[in-house]
C-alpha cells in the first residue's frame, strides 16, 4: 500500500518558493491549514472504510478448539488510529495521506495491512506457526477509497494555490 501524495509539483514549488520569497507568514500558515483541510475528509474516510471493513474466515470446523482472542485490542480500529496527514510547504510541497508505523502496535506488522488490502489474509492460529489460517477482506480497500477523493482534492488544491498566487500577486 502506498502512500497517498496530493501535489502538483510545478505549481505547488513555484508557489512555495514564492511565499518563503514573500515572508508573509499568515499566507503561508492559510496555504498549510488549507492543503491539511482538501486531505482531512480523505484520511477520515480510509478510517472509517478500515474500521468498517469485514473481514470473514471459513469458520472452524467440528472439534476443533478456539479460544479468546490473544489481543484485547482491536485490530480495526489500531490500523485506523495509525493513518495520518502530513502537509509540507517547504522544499517538497503537497500533502500526503500514510499509515505510520510507528503508530501501529508492536504485534501488527506492516505487511498485514498491505496483505488486508489485498483482501486474503493468511495468518498462524494463535501464532502457533504449525496451524493457518485465512480470513478475505474487500480487495483493495485503500486504492478504491483514495481514487474517489482523488478528484475532489485535485480541485480543492487547484482553489488553494490560485488563492494563494492571488494574494501573493
Amino acid at each position: 500500500m502506498a502512500s497517498v501524495r496530493v501535489i502538483g509539483t510545478g505549481q505547488l514549488l513555484e508557489l512555495s518558493a514564492r511565499l518563503r520569497r514573500a515572508g508573509h507568514e499568515n499566507i503561508r500558515q492559510s496555504f498549510h491549514r488549507r492543503l491539511r483541510r482538501a486531505a482531512e475528509p480523505l484520511r477520515d474516510d480510509l478510517q472509517d472504510t478500515i474500521r468498517g471493513l469485514a473481514i470473514t474466515s471459513q469458520g472452524r470446523g467440528s472439534g476443533k478448539r478456539g479460544g479468546p482472542s490473544p489481543t484485547t485490542r482491536p485490530l480495526r480500529a489500531s490500523i485506523a488510529a495509525a493513518i495520518r496527514i502530513s502537509v509540507r510547504t517547504g522544499g517538497s510541497p503537497g500533502a500526503k495521506v500514510w499509515l505510520d508505523k510507528t503508530r501501529l502496535p508492536d504485534d501488527i506488522p506492516v505487511g498485514l495491512v498491505n496483505r488486508i488490502n489485498d483482501g486474503r489474509i493468511r495468518h498462524p492460529v494463535f501464532g502457533n506457526r504449525r496451524r493457518w489460517a485465512q480470513q478475505n477482506a474487500t480487495p483493495l480497500w485503500w486504492d478504491k477509497t483514495v481514487r474517489a477523493h482523488q478528484p475532489r482534492i485535485t480541485r480543492e488544491v487547484e482553489r488553494v494555490v490560485d488563492d494563494v498566487r492571488r494574494r501573493l500577486e
